[in-house]
């Protein structure tokens, strides 16, 4: 089964990073790491997702290569998109990110 990509809107979210970027193990027996299509490691972040209304949910990033982010940094997630998936009667949600930055802070002048 294909999934299609959902843009999600992060300019309401406060995301930051709970967990240190690491490589996303595809086969802990053989420790097999997952690559894209162009060779690139696959990175996954586990971060805090708030929204306008106070929730609060855990989730966890792929992206290409070893974003520039550690754990406590406010984060930008850079064309993300959520890829709903069911197996064996289950369905989540997968997320995928172009870049994940660290927030600049904004001087107040």
């Amino acid at each position: 089964m294909r999934t299609v990509p959902i843009p999600v809107d992060v300019s309401k979210l406060a995301i930051t990073c709970v967990k240190a970027p690491r490589p996303r193990v595809l086969n802990r027996d053989t420790g097999e790491i997952k690559t894209d299509k162009n060779g690139n490691t696959v990175y996954e972040v586990t971060v805090s997702v708030e929204d306008e209304f106070g929730r609060i949910e855990l989730v966890k990033i792929g992206i290409a290569g070893e974003p520039p982010i550690k754990t406590g940094d406010a984060v930008n997630a850079v064309g993300l998109l959520g890829y709903v998936w069911e197996m064996a009667g289950k369905w989540g949600i997968s997320y995928r990110a172009s870049a994940l930055l660290p927030l600049e802070e904004v001087a107040s002048a």
